[in-house]
């Protein structure tokens, strides 16, 4: 009998323990981070929520909702803007009508993971294979329904994600990606040229409810009569498609482009990788070449390299090749200039005039250099440059006085009056960017936007509504220059978001909100006069 009690005894206390065990793993397993999660999920417990009860309709548009607990530093990037919300305030009204009643919830994220890991998960996968494994042109963070932006510093490249973009529960951990060109092979045929950089968003097959909008530079002068420009998309099997045309977007469609003089901003339910690309349609189609000058900071030798890179006209490509100088130990010695590059088959030719032969000479045994046309045209090698290598006559010699002139034949042409001191000229560092000056890459929630949440909620609700005296978001769209985009936003669910999601793409983080508030204020004009732009 006492053995019988003693082996119960014992079987009980391991089936204690074992259970003990099993509840410490479950445990464990719920405060980490799952990493099989199929819609890209990477939490379970790391948004908690913040109630924000409104007050009174009368002063729901002047509220400022406290948004200091919402956002939280993500890696040590994810912060929010230096510069606290800029308020908006509009009247009161029949036109802008107050929200629903009821309880407003805003989130906030945790701290999750390291950079480190949050690219070798992505390593893991064909599709990302080709990302790179550093930071510095990358940006990511983790985003809920309240959206968020993701920025490239310095390049011009941001993601913004709206708000119910991503469905209510879901939690994605988004990135955004500038690639460089000799990693990612882009066939091009023909007359086509690369206008953008490359750029990925994704994870690829996420669902988005509302479209994001992607924004790069390009380098393009545009005009229908010259140009047909394209979007072209890589696919996960590694082809490039054409997603759209530009001009003639069907307004049902995934994707749609606001081109502008310098920049594009692409609407897109579809995350993934993106380029734009051109096929001129006569000799007078041009692109911008930014011409940018460089010389040794030092110089302990009679030899004194000048180098003229002949660049795309985007801030990712003049980025690139600060950073490269830098490396190199090479000083900017010019304002950069822009030259336009027209499709007429004549190559680029440079040369150096008006140096003082009696303390300096160049080496340069033709009377100018040149490079080919279809070098420059595919933009394909994004840092082309010539190198002017002068000798000094004598060690003492730090003045440098010349004329250096760049020029297509038969085209636009450009020249720079070189005057400095080689041994101590600075006057043009300012152009160049210090390597703190990046700002945070990514933003999420609230402090990612201009408008806040609860005013945006109620434009929305008061504009979305068609009337019959106009005072509706198509007025908004010709009030901001936009309505050459009415098709495209009527086809939305809510056409209202869809202009001040794009507002805040091209406005964050310098936007006016008094222009916006102005412009609202015109709407309301229009349905009986119920609003003035003093009260605005």
């Amino acid at each position: 009998d006492v053995a019988l009690y003693v082996g119960l005894i014992a079987v009980a206390v391991c089936l204690v323990l074992l259970l003990l065990v099993g509840v410490l793993v479950y445990c464990r397993k719920k405060e980490g981070l799952d990493a099989d999660v199929a819609d890209s999920s990477i939490l379970t417990a790391g948004f908690q929520p913040v109630s924000i009860k409104p007050s009174k309709a009368d002063n729901l548009l002047t509220i400022q909702p406290d948004l200091s607990s919402t956002t939280m530093t993500y890696q040590g990037s994810l912060c929010p803007r230096q510069d606290g919300p800029a308020k908006l305030q509009l009247p009161n009204g029949h036109l802008l009508s107050p929200l629903g009643a009821g309880r407003h919830t805003l989130h906030h994220s945790s701290p999750v993971a390291e950079g480190a890991d949050f690219v070798a998960r992505l390593s893991t996968q064909s599709y990302f294979r080709s990302l790179p494994r550093g930071t510095n042109n990358m940006a990511y963070g983790t985003f809920n329904f309240l959206g968020g932006r993701l920025m490239i510093p310095n390049t011009g490249i941001s993601l913004l994600i709206p708000p119910d973009a991503i469905p209510r529960g879901k939690i994605y951990e988004v990135y955004l990606t500038l690639h460089k060109q000799e990693e990612v092979r882009l066939p091009l045929a023909g007359c086509q040229t690369l206008l953008s950089p490359i750029v990925s968003c994704g994870p690829p097959g996420v669902l988005l409810t509302r479209p994001a909008i992607l924004a790069m530079g390009h380098c393009v002068e545009a005009s229908a009569e010259n140009w047909s420009i394209r979007l072209k998309k890589q696919s996960c099997e590694g082809t490039w498609e054409d997603v759209l045309q530009l001009g003639m977007e069907p307004c049902s469609e995934l994707y749609y482009c606001q081109l502008e003089a310098h920049a594009c901003y692409i609407f897109t339910e579809q995350l993934g990788r993106f380029a734009l690309v051109g096929e001129s349609l006569s000799m007078a189609a041009s692109k911008r070449l930014k011409l940018v000058l460089f010389a040794p900071a030092a110089c302990p030798s009679l030899e004194y390299n000048i180098r003229v890179y002949c660049l795309s006209d985007t801030q990712d490509v003049l980025k690139e090749v600060i950073q490269l100088e830098k490396q190199m130990g090479g000083q900017l010695i010019g304002a950069p200039r822009v030259l336009h590059f027209k499709d007429s088959y004549h190559n680029l030719r440079l040369s150096i005039h008006d140096m003082p032969s009696s303390l300096w000479k160049s080496k340069l045994l033709a009377s100018y250099q040149e490079i080919p046309f279809y070098h420059i045209w595919s933009g394909l090698q994004p840092y082309l440059h010539c190198t002017f290598t002068l000798e000094r006559l004598s060690p003492s010699t730090c003045e440098l006085a010349c004329k250096i002139w760049i020029w297509q034949v038969e085209g636009d042409g450009q020249s720079f009056t070189i005057n400095f001191n080689i041994a101590k000229d600075t006057r043009f560092s300012d152009w160049l960017i210090p390597d703190s000056d990046v700002g945070s890459p990514a933003l999420v929630g609230p402090s990612a936007f201009k408008i806040p949440f609860l005013i945006r909620q109620k434009i929305i609700s008061s504009l979305d509504t068609p009337c019959a005296r106009g005072a509706d978001w198509r007025t908004l769209a010709q009030k901001l220059n936009l309505e050459s985009h009415l098709g495209f936003f009527a086809s939305k669910p809510s056409p209202t978001a869809m202009i001040l999601n794009l507002w805040e793409a091209r406005h964050f983080p310098n936007g006016n909100l008094s222009q916006l508030a102005a412009a609202v204020a015109e709407v309301g004009k229009q349905d009986g006069g119920l609003f003035s732009e003093a009260e605005c």
